[in-house]
């Protein structure tokens, strides 16, 4: 546990905490001391794997749960569980994403929907099943994983860029609209060292990626994980409505 950081007793639940981000955010929150459910659509093996980390790092009641967030009733089967291993929720840390390249002149509708389902509607149906048990939580939260391609855009990924950009602004209404019962914030990440990334990272990709970066180097899953606590943390308490942008100086945005 971090003594500066205390989330003990808390309960934290976060989507697409298999592998990347969402893997480092559950088990730096372990170490703060919460419990953590992890959500994932299919990789069992990986899912097993974090809740293994998990119970290693504390004795709270960790679990995990596989759902297709984008389906409805994937999110009404998540919660129903969530209620009935728990009975509370202290922060929603809306992660699960997908990025696919999709060029305007060549739009794949499919892709587009795809793209919209993942990463906007699953976390406003997330939102919507989080907000009752939020409420009842001395400090509830919601931490959006967004993108700086959200904020700047980024050519031949307009359907991602979109659907950050909107998450983006949701984050900023939902602040008001859940005030003073819950805090909403979100984490714009640039360059990041995951999966995600494999095919811009090849072949040197990765090299000349970095070089553009003022800070020298692609982040790691942990590098944004530290934001996401911290943000989801009692040294947050008057901090709601913010984008923080976790980029390494790479685009000058805030």
């Amino acid at each position: 546990m971090n003594d500066l950081i205390d989330l003990t007793g808390r309960r934290v639940l976060v989507t697409g905490g298999s592998r990347g981000i969402g893997a480092a955010c559950c088990r730096l929150f372990a170490r703060a001391g919460a419990a953590v459910l992890v959500h994932y659509r299919g990789n069992h093996a990986a899912a097993e794997a974090v809740l293994a980390e998990l119970w290693s790092i504390n004795g709270e009641p960790h679990h995990r749960f596989a759902a297709d967030l984008a389906d409805p009733a994937g999110v009404d089967a998540l919660f129903a569980f969530l209620d009935r291993e728990w009975g509370s929720l202290d922060c929603l840390v809306n992660n699960a994403g997908i990025w696919e390249e999709n060029p305007i002149a060549d739009l794949d509708l499919g892709r587009l929907e795809k793209t919209w389902r993942i990463n906007v509607t699953a976390p406003f149906l997330c939102a919507r099943a989080a907000v009752p048990f939020l409420r009842r939580s001395p400090d509830g939260s919601i931490v959006n994983l967004t993108s700086t391609s959200g904020q700047r855009g980024e050519a031949r990924y307009s359907p991602y860029s979109a659907s950050k950009g909107a998450l983006i602004s949701a984050t900023k209404a939902w602040s008001t609209e859940l005030a003073p019962e819950v805090r909403v914030n979100s984490v714009a990440p640039g360059w990041v060292d995951t999966d995600m990334c494999a095919v811009p990272f090849a072949d040197g990709g990765r090299e000349a990626i970095a070089a553009g970066i003022p800070l020298g180097r692609v982040a790691t899953p942990e590098d944004i994980a530290g934001p996401v606590v911290f943000l989801a943390s009692p040294l947050a308490r008057h901090v709601t409505g913010e984008i923080l942008n976790v980029n390494g100086g790479s685009v000058l945005v805030g």
